[in-house]
């Protein structure tokens, strides 16, 4: 819808295993937009669509990080091999700028807080954001050998229109289950981070429009943060 409104001319590739195409009502009616069904893993197939554009926004992944552990080729599939299909099918059709979405998942559990762009990669912790990294480095070769463009935006939990899985349904449903109990995970003094989707996009388009390196790296998070307790008390 964003990118509508500035006048472009947009195609939709997605294969609806976890979006809702009631999103994509408003747009379907725009003249600029095309959406087509189709699988990222079957490169054969996506190349084709890629002919007569000049930015791939890639924002396709499994992004279920919590288990991770139990189906562990999910994420190599739908985020590293998937990243590798649509670099490939840029490449086809001589295709230079690619926006990802990664994750501040990257970081693990790093020993500096806040963490810079630039800070050595700490221990990876989970698979989503293994796989994540590995879709950075990909992309960054990609650039160094084919002579790409791209900006890579390392996201906190991004919540508002649309958001449809996630810890924060996960805290509701247990509420409404027991409103006096709230099962986390972790020690119970974790902080975390949120950003509100719109200003999620209004951050990437001013990265892409003021950013004109090779690779771009962006945090895009809030100073704020929201603290879980040991004791909590439901008032």
């Amino acid at each position: 819808d964003h990118l509508l409104s500035r006048g472009h001319e947009v195609l939709g590739l997605d294969n609806f295993s976890t979006g809702r195409r009631r999103f994509i009502e408003k747009a379907t009616t725009h003249p600029n937009f095309k959406i087509i069904t189709c699988d990222l893993l079957d490169k054969g197939e996506i190349v084709q669509y890629f002919q007569g554009y000049d930015v791939v926004f890639h924002l396709a992944a499994n992004a279920d990080v919590r288990f991770g552990f139990t189906h562990p080729r999910k994420d190599l599939e739908q985020n590293t091999i998937v990243t590798f299909n649509v670099l490939e099918a840029m490449r086809a059709h001589s295709i230079k700028n690619i926006v990802f979405s990664s994750t501040g998942a990257i970081y693990g559990e790093s020993k500096i807080i806040p963490t810079p762009e630039d800070c050595p990669m700490p221990t990876q912790t989970s698979l989503y954001g293994a796989s994540k990294l590995a879709c950075e480095g990909l992309i960054q070769a990609y650039c160094e050998g084919f002579d790409f463009q791209s900006w890579i935006f390392r996201f906190v939990s991004v919540l508002g229109e649309r958001y449809t899985h996630g810890h924060v349904f996960d805290f509701y449903k247990k509420l409404l289950n027991n409103p006096n109990t709230l099962e986390i995970l972790g020690d119970g003094h974790q902080k975390k981070s949120y950003i509100y989707i719109q200003d999620c996009i209004e951050a990437m388009m001013l990265g892409i429009e003021k950013e004109k390196d090779k690779i771009n790296i962006f945090n895009l998070g809030t100073p704020e943060m929201i603290e879980v307790f040991n004791s909590i008390e439901i008032i």
